[in-house]
C-alpha cells in the first residue's frame, strides 16, 4: 500500500480516564482520576500493521478497547474511514463493527463454552447478516475454518476439546468471518507456547496478505512485534514514548525506554548474549493515579535531568522514520547528521 493513502483509522489525542476510590476512603471522599490513556495519536492504513508495545499496565489494552468503543473515551478523536466515531450513536457503531474486529488475549476464555465451534464462528454473521440462509452460513464457516487451519470434522466440537493454539485459531476465524478491514490483536500469542506463537503470527501474516487486512498488534514483547509490524508505537503509563518504522526503531531507538525494552530481548548467539549490556529499569511502574510530574518516565530513566521533572516532552519528529517524546533525544537531518538542539 502507498504511504500517501488515506488512513482507514485516525486517532488523535485520545484520553481514557477513570474515576476511582480506594477501599479505605470514606463514602464522601472525592474520587481520584486514573489516567489509563493520556493523549495517544496514530494513523493506520489499509494493509498496514501497527505494533503497540509496553509493560503491563501501560494502557495498551485500554487503548484498543477505547478505539472499539468497548469502553468510552474521555476525549479525543476516533475517525473511521473519515467518520468521527467518538460519541457516535449505537447504530452508527453497529455499522462499523463488521469492519473492525478484535482477537483477545486468552483464547479459551474468549469463547463461550456452551456453544459449538460452528455457532461461535457463525455468531457475527447472525448479528450483522441475518438475511443469509443457514446453508450459506455453514458454507462460510467451513471455508473460514479451513482458512485458519481447522478441519470440517471439528465443527460440532466445544472449546474445551481444543488446545490453546486451536482455540486462538477459532477466535481468528470468528474475527475474520465478516471479512473486516481492521483486526485489533490484543496480545493474541502471550498465552501460547513459543512454537505455537510462531504459527499464529505466520497465520496472521498470511491472512493479512490474502485479505488486505490492517492490524493493530498489541504485545509486551518487542521480539514478537518485530516479526509482524511495519510501524511500532511504544507506550509507557498511558503516553506515547516513541513511534517509528520497524527498521529504524530496532536499528537506532531514540527513547531510553525503548532502548531498555530492546536490551531485554534474548540473542540466540550465546557469545553475543553474554556480551550484551542489559539496561535495567529501577523501581516499579508508577501508579497512573499519581504519575510523576514532567516526563512520566523520569523516575526510572537513567538519563533524567532536572528539566525532566518540570517539562512534559511532546512527541516530536527526530528523523524521517522516527518520533520520540524525550527532551534529550537528538534530531537527525536528511543527511544523517545529529543535532543537539533540545538540551538545556
Amino acid at each position: 500500500m502507498s504511504e500517501i493513502a488515506d488512513p482507514i483509522l485516525s486517532v488523535r489525542d485520545l484520553k481514557v480516564y477513570f474515576q476511582v476510590r480506594d477501599a479505605k476512603d470514606w463514602p464522601w471522599s472525592a474520587s481520584r482520576t486514573l489516567k489509563a490513556v493520556d493523549g495517544v495519536s496514530f494513523d493506520i492504513r489499509a494493509g498496514e500493521t501497527l505494533g503497540v508495545v509496553g509493560e503491563s499496565g501501560c494502557g495498551k489494552s485500554t487503548l484498543a478497547r477505547a478505539v472499539l468503543n468497548l469502553i468510552p473515551a474521555t476525549s479525543g478523536s476516533i475517525r473511521w474511514m473519515g467518520q468521527e466515531m467518538n460519541g457516535a450513536a449505537p447504530q452508527d457503531w453497529l455499522r462499523v463493527r463488521k469492519d473492525v474486529q478484535i482477537i483477545f488475549q486468552d483464547p479459551l476464555a474468549s469463547l463461550d463454552p456452551r456453544m459449538t465451534i460452528a455457532q461461535i464462528i457463525a455468531e457475527p454473521l447472525k448479528t450483522h447478516k441475518p438475511e443469509l440462509p443457514k446453508t450459506e452460513v455453514i458454507e462460510r464457516v467451513q471455508a473460514m475454518m479451513a482458512r485458519v487451519g481447522l478441519t470440517q470434522h471439528q465443527i460440532n466440537r466445544y472449546p474445551h476439546e481444543f488446545s490453546g493454539g486451536q482455540c486462538q485459531r477459532i477466535g481468528i476465524a470468528r474475527a475474520l468471518i465478516l471479512e473486516p478491514k481492521l483486526i485489533i490483536c490484543d496480545e493474541p500469542v502471550s498465552a501460547l507456547d513459543v512454537s505455537i506463537q510462531a504459527q499464529i503470527i505466520n497465520l496472521l501474516k498470511d491472512l493479512q496478505q490474502s485479505m488486505g487486512l490492517a492490524l493493530i498488534f498489541i504485545a509486551h514483547d518487542l521480539a514478537v512485534v518485530k516479526h509482524i509490524s511495519k510501524r511500532i508505537l511504544v507506550m509507557y503509563l498511558g503516553h506515547e514514548m516513541e513511534v517509528a518504522q520497524k527498521k529504524a526503531l530496532y536499528a537506532s531507538p531514540r527513547h531510553p525506554y525503548t532502548r531498555a525494552l530492546l536490551s531485554a530481548i534474548p540473542i540466540p548467539d550465546p557469545e553475543l548474549e553474554r556480551k550484551k549490556v542489559i539496561q535495567l529499569l529501577h523501581g516499579d511502574l508508577p501508579s497512573p493515579i499519581d504519575p510523576p510530574s514532567g516526563c512520566v518516565f523520569r523516575t526510572r530513566c537513567p538519563q533524567a535531568i532536572e528539566r525532566c521533572a518540570v517539562e512534559v516532552p511532546a512527541l516530536r519528529r527526530l528523523s524521517a522514520d522516527t518520533e520520540a517524546a524525550c527532551i534529550l533525544a537528538e534530531r537527525t537531518d536528511d543527511n544523517g547528521d545529529r543535532h543537539d538542539d533540545q538540551r538545556s
